[in-house]
């Protein structure tokens, strides 16, 4: 290898570890705030019943991915499932337990959590039921690191379970904002920094089918500085993520475009797709 050579391996190296830190970040920061999660979703109620009604019909005991503080777990819990969750955020999981601990202990009893990488993380049990819920799944950016989280799902799903993974559609709107301008939203009160005035950046990655965040509190506190916290979604397009489930050995059931059982349309902002083991997958 020449000296040139070497300098472009060194580039595309150093650019790589880039990415990654870029990905780590956007795929954890969000989820370092519990107070302002539980704030910000406290109205998404329609995910919660969807999930509520599916559990119960289902019976048997679940698992979740992106169990998080529990804003879905919890329900189901507490109309008597037992509910296996994973997640990767530690601070989540911790806000979960302590809200656990303010339970009843029927409740407390039913719920069970793991910490892990949702790609790697395998428990050795079967489930009838197994859900990837609000856009968790948008945090597996590579063809490779939704193949490892399929087989992960195949590893759990029992012989007629079902999976169930909800996913934002992609908004060209979003996807088309110009990056260098901030789009503003109405003040609010932010759980630890008080009144804060609140921006977002999007950017884009058409190649990697990544869109980046950036969310910026500026308090109106000028004692508190201004602070910002990324966000990193992959874009999955319906007819991809068809053709996900069905090169890792998948049958999808139907897919839904809201909570309520409506049918997927251009003007659908959420996907929900059923999927079941394909028989004779290998």
């Amino acid at each position: 290898m020449d000296r040139s050579e070497l300098a472009r391996a060194k580039r595309s190296h150093a650019l790589k570890r880039k990415v990654d830190r870029e990905l780590i970040a956007g795929s954890l920061a969000h989820y370092e705030d519990p107070a302002y999660y539980t704030s910000t979703y406290r109205r998404r109620i329609d995910d919660v019943q969807f999930y509520v009604s599916l559990a119960t019909k289902n019976g048997g005991e679940m698992l979740e991915y992106g169990v998080g503080n529990g804003r879905i777990a919890l329900p189901i819990a507490r109309h008597g499932v037992r509910v296996t969750g994973i997640d990767h955020s530690a601070t989540m999981l911790r806000d979960l337990r302590a809200r656990i601990e303010d339970e009843p202990a029927a409740v407390a009893r039913r719920i069970t959590l793991h910490r892990g990488d949702m790609r790697t993380k395998r428990l050795g049990k079967k489930f009838s039921l197994v859900i990837c819920s609000f856009n968790t799944a948008l945090h597996l950016y590579t063809r490779a690191d939704v193949e490892k989280f399929l087989a992960c799902v195949r590893s759990h799903l029992s012989p007629r379970g079902r999976f169930v993974v909800d996913l934002s559609v992609p908004a060209i709107d979003d996807l088309t904002r110009d990056p260098k301008k901030a789009y503003t939203a109405p003040k609010f009160k932010h759980p630890s920094a008080g009144m804060v005035r609140y921006t977002e950046h999007f950017d884009y990655d058409s190649v990697r089918q990544v869109l980046f965040v950036s969310m910026e509190f500026h308090p109106i506190d000028r004692k508190i500085p201004t602070f910002s916290t990324p966000l990193a979604h992959r874009q999955f397009y319906p007819r991809e993520w068809e053709a996900l489930l069905h090169y890792n050995g998948f049958a999808v059931d139907r897919v839904d475009g809201d909570f309520h059982g409506g049918p997927l349309t251009n003007k659908s902002d959420v996907m929900v797709w059923h999927a079941k083991l394909r028989s004779g997958w290998r």
